[in-house]
């Protein structure tokens, strides 16, 4: 049974869609996604389940399943994308709308990753008067307001370091290290908190090396 797949160069946007598209799939993952549908029997009347099963501190944990197409009607958001039916549980809606399921960026992880912009903000409410000098500043909002944040889901930051033009270094461990979501993390979280809170600060910049860590990804 022939499964027809994206060729490499097209984009998302030029595979015919139909329906309300709420999670989006990457030309990659959507290669990779059929690939897999192939090998189940009667590929071609299987849809894509996702699910948002859960959540662990700020981010959300994901069932990702082939289910037969028409079984997935009431309770269902369905839209096709190309060859693939994607079917998502009316609950988990809003929180996958604008989500995106793509490969790993780092080389040689299997699996796929959801980049999801609706996560909570680990870093929200945070309230603290800080005193000294760049260092002492970044380090005392690490300690008192967003590593308790982190720690919800296993996760720290530390500060490495601050150059010449107030460019602060930060380095994510623990379940932040080769975490899918880390570079979100840092940038719609530690880097707007600093920055916020740290006004003399120019950019943070992650000095995490990610190929290390546990495998965040979904299999």
């Amino acid at each position: 049974m022939s499964v027809d797949t994206i060729q490499d160069g097209e984009s998302a946007a030029s595979t015919a869609t139909v329906g309300d598209v709420i999670l989006k799939i990457t030309p990659a993952a959507m290669s990779t996604v059929l690939e897999i549908r192939a090998t189940e029997e009667n590929p071609e009347g299987l849809a894509l389940r996702v699910e948002i099963t859960g959540k662990k501190g700020v981010e959300f944990s994901y069932d990702l399943s082939f289910d037969d197409i028409d079984s997935l009607t009431d309770g269902y958001a369905t839209y096709t994308v190309g060859p693939l039916a994607v079917a998502i549980p009316d609950e988990s809606v809003d929180n996958l709308r604008g989500a995106e399921l793509d490969l790993p960026k780092a080389g040689g992880q299997g699996g796929l990753v959801i980049r999801n912009p609706n996560r909570s903000d680990p870093m929200a409410g945070i309230d603290i008067d800080l005193t000294g000098d760049i260092p002492n500043k970044v380090n005392q909002l690490l300690e008192h307001a967003i590593n308790p944040a982190l720690a919800s889901h296993g996760g720290y930051a530390n500060l490495v370091g601050v150059d010449e033009k107030n460019n602060v270094y930060v380095y994510m461990g623990g379940g932040c290290q080769g975490c899918s979501a880390s570079a979100m993390t840092l940038k719609m979280g530690i880097q707007r908190s600093i920055k916020e809170h740290i006004p003399e600060v120019l950019e943070v910049i992650d000095a995490t090396d990610h190929t290390q860590g546990d495998n965040p990804y979904y299999s």
